[in-house]
């Protein structure tokens, strides 16, 4: 029962969408800032670091819709 909540909290009203676009926007700003350099000198990062860097803010975005979702569920009961 929880599990499916969770789910619910987590993939409904569009979460995975928007946290897709945060995850665009701000792992492309720090990829930028923490790897630019190394980029734009012809290297490349480990591909790991790059792949985390966009799932950070992803799960950071989704995480806070889990909250906010929860704390007007709260609110309503």
């Amino acid at each position: 029962m929880m599990e499916s909540n969770f789910l619910q909290l987590a993939f409904g009203d569009g979460t995975p969408k928007k946290a897709f676009f945060t995850a665009l926007v701000v792992g492309s700003i720090l990829t930028s800032i923490n790897h630019g350099d190394m980029i734009l000198s012809g290297e490349y990062p480990y591909w790991l670091k790059i792949v985390l860097t966009y799932c950070v803010p992803y799960c950071v975005t989704t995480w806070g819709a889990i909250t906010g979702k929860l704390a007007r569920l709260k609110k309503v009961s």
